[in-house]
């Protein structure tokens, strides 16, 4: 069972960075992609960013793109996404989650696809 611990959130300026980090424990971890999800007050939980199980893929939702970048290293078994130009409305609860199934590539966008999520680190950015 992988168990994933979010870390790296806080107040930010807009304009400002972030980078969060994605701590899993679990042997299995770096066989699997990885997503980003994030969740703001009434909202649902939407993907932000993926990234596939060898790094050599990544996706982003576009209200991210060009902003954001996920990264991994398997060797320490942690996911990170650096986030720039950071806006009021990137604000929410972000969450990392490992896909359920093991895929030859692809990344899934659908929540539905992830298990083991972690409880989540609060990012909030002011105008």
């Amino acid at each position: 069972q992988v168990q994933l611990v979010e870390s790296g959130g806080g107040l930010v300026q807009a304009g400002g960075s972030l980078r969060l980090s994605c701590a899993a424990s679990g042997r299995t971890f770096s066989t699997y992609a990885v997503g980003w999800f994030r969740q703001a007050p009434g909202k649902e939980r939407e993907f932000v960013a993926g990234i596939t199980s060898s790094a050599d893929g990544t996706y982003y939702a576009n209200p991210v793109k060009g902003r954001f970048t996920i990264s991994r290293d398997n060797a320490k078994n942690t996911v990170y996404l650096q986030m720039n130009s950071l806006k009021p409305e990137d604000t929410a609860v972000y969450y990392c989650a490992k896909d359920r199934r093991l895929r030859d590539g692809g990344i899934p966008v659908s929540r539905y696809e992830y298990d083991s999520w972690g409880q989540g680190t609060q990012v909030t950015v002011s105008s």
